[in-house]
């Protein structure tokens, strides 16, 4: 079968702005193999995290969002794309093949290419300024698109997330393990992966719903106020890997289309590492309806905040595989 496939110029600008996706500690999980009939995407075993992502959730999610970045680079560049999702069962490394074929692309996909490039997570605090309800929305549209759902958490709700988020940070406080992992993914060492102290907050225990700590943080927060981020609680209907990439690309979307609206936002998967914690949030929040696979901060930065460095990258030619 001959397929329509791009020159490898394009496919390695898509590749650098595929790359660009989060990740659980900016792990970037992920290996590509160019083929004469799509391109495959495969999760790479040696970056799971063991003790932050126990059941590889994170480490999926992450793939798919690379994949959305893939497909939205693509788009940008004149090509469309399909998936096939987890195609072998007999190698569950393989998350998904993408083909493509020449199509003119939308004027959202455009807009969200642009983004790629200028989305940062942003942990500091935020203003105390509302979303508006029709950003809410569009949000919500974006992530509706890939099969998943998602909840604004009303503020007399937000008891029902930070319990669980407190209970997280307190066992992983006193886990040496994940504080070994912790330390080897964060901190000032961090040049091609994982969460610069540049990019980490110090730790903000008057917050009403705590966020994850990372090793030596050295971001300044000019914040001197609670924090005005609004919650968002990204669920999909199953919980198989096939929704989990679905999933990471529901978040994809959502983030880009955020940071076109000038918004800044930070994902946090804590709690979602533990079963019990999972589940009081999949029943307090979400009624049982859908699986939490990550909840999303979004907001309007500080004016005064300093404009955020980026996180580190690998090249391609480190995630691609001949």
């Amino acid at each position: 079968m001959f397929a329509a496939i791009p020159d490898g110029e394009t496919l390695d600008i898509a590749l650098g702005l595929a790359v660009r996706a989060p990740s659980v500690h900016n792990t970037q999980p992920w290996r590509w193999r160019p083929t004469p009939t799509g391109i495959q995407l495969f999760a790479d075993p040696g970056r799971h995290l063991t003790a932050t992502d126990p059941y590889q959730r994170a480490l999926i999610i992450s793939c798919g969002a690379a994949l959305h970045h893939l497909r939205i680079a693509l788009a940008a560049m004149n090509w469309s794309t399909s998936v096939e999702y987890c195609p072998d069962p007999a190698e569950p490394r393989h998350l998904a093949t993408v083909h493509t074929a020449p199509q003119r692309p939308t004027d959202a996909q455009i807009e969200q290419a642009a983004a790629i490039l200028l989305r940062r997570t942003d942990r500091r605090r935020y203003l105390p300024r509302p979303v508006p309800a029709g950003h809410i929305r569009a949000l919500a549209g974006q992530v509706c698109a890939y099969g998943a759902a998602v909840r604004q958490v009303p503020d007399s709700f937000l008891p029902r997330l930070a319990e669980p988020m407190r209970h997280a940070a307190e066992v992983h406080s006193a886990d040496p393990v994940y504080q070994a992992e912790i330390a080897r993914w964060s901190g000032p060492g961090r040049t091609a992966d994982g969460v610069p102290s540049r990019n980490a907050p110090a730790p903000r225990r008057s917050d009403e719903v705590p966020v994850r700590s990372f090793a030596e943080p050295a971001l300044l927060d000019p914040a001197d106020r609670p924090d005005g981020a609004q919650w968002l609680v990204v669920g999909t209907p199953r919980d198989d890997r096939r929704a989990q990439l679905r999933a990471g690309e529901a978040i994809s979307a959502l983030l880009l289309t955020a940071t076109g609206l000038g918004l800044a936002t930070s994902l946090q998967t804590e709690p979602l590492g533990m079963l019990d914690s999972r589940r009081e949030i999949r029943t307090g929040l979400l009624h049982d309806c859908a699986y939490p696979q990550a909840m999303v901060r979004v907001g309007w930065a500080s004016g005064s905040a300093a404009p955020l460095a980026e996180t580190p990258r690998r090249p391609v030619s480190d995630v691609t595989a001949a």
